[in-house]
């Protein structure tokens, strides 16, 4: 087995924080800023996992909506509850200093979506 590819790095560290998001999720201590945080990185890195096994070049960024277009302009399958991830672009940067108020993070459904799509990931990943 060689060297994992750049594809299947972005799937572990997104595999990490979706496990960051489950031990931290019913603990009611901790804030929905860290939680969308987690959510959103596991979501950012899934997305760019499709894109790099793909072979679609992409820039640094936390934005879930350029890379959800760049997903559609490749003509590649969009991910499950699409049409909902931006909602978790603001924890990306700007809630984590507290530059943009969080409203309530459903916790149990972004769960759902999170599994969804980091499962969505796995398998367009290992079909390329």
């Amino acid at each position: 087995m060689g060297e994992p590819t750049f594809a299947e790095i972005l799937l572990q560290s997104a595999e990490q924080d979706l496990l960051a998001y489950c031990k931290l999720k019913t603990d009611p201590e901790i804030g929905d800023a860290l939680l969308g945080f987690h959510a959103q990185q596991a979501i950012e890195k899934s997305l760019k996992a499709v894109l790099s096994s793909a072979g679609i070049a992409f820039r640094r960024t936390h934005d879930i909506v350029e890379l959800m277009d760049q997903i559609a302009d490749s003509s590649l399958p969009e991910p499950p509850n699409a049409d909902h991830l931006d909602e978790l672009n603001p924890y990306a940067v700007e809630m984590r200093y507290g530059l943009v108020q969080p409203g309530v993070l459903d916790r149990e459904g972004t769960h759902q979506t999170l599994d969804a799509v980091l499962n969505w990931a796995q398998e367009s990943v290992g079909a390329q």
